[in-house]
């Protein structure tokens, strides 16, 4: 899978392992920032992020700041983008088999580095169940996008 990894200064750290652990579970990754812990805004990397899954580079992003939160609301702003913020397995899972979650959003300080690789682990395995219920619920999701743009 392609994965496609964005942070501020303040989730650079984790960014940098997560990536690392990613790239030897055999997926290719994209490193679109930040690359050191001067103080940098997270919009500038989730609309990075965003670009790359929207422009069909990565198939899936894993971004990263403080809290998650920040990050989060960014990302959700770009259409075609689903990022859930996630801090327990069963979310990042059902994220994906429910939501189709596209983006798993971490806060550095928020969960620890074993628990944010379970996290990226389980993100990465779980898939979309297509069932009819869940795609009814994406396309009010799309519907939504387009209402407001």
């Amino acid at each position: 899978m392609r994965v496609v990894f964005g942070s501020d200064h303040a989730g650079f750290e984790m960014k940098q392992a997560i990536l690392q652990y990613v790239q030897t579970l055999g997926h290719v990754v994209t490193d679109v920032g930040a690359h050191n812990t001067v103080p940098s805004d997270y919009p500038d990397y989730a609309e990075a992020l965003a670009l790359a899954i929207r422009n069909n580079q990565a198939d899936r992003g894993i971004l990263v700041c403080g809290s998650g939160v920040g990050a989060s609301v960014a990302a959700n702003k770009i259409p075609g983008i689903r990022a859930g913020l996630c801090h327990d397995c069963y979310s990042a899972h059902q994220g994906v088999e429910h939501d189709n979650i596209n983006v798993l959003v971490l806060g550095s300080r928020v969960v620890g580095l074993e628990l944010a690789r379970d996290l990226v682990s389980t993100f990465l395995d779980a898939t979309f169940s297509g069932e009819e219920r869940h795609l009814r619920r994406l396309a009010k999701v799309r519907q939504l996008e387009a209402k407001f743009r």
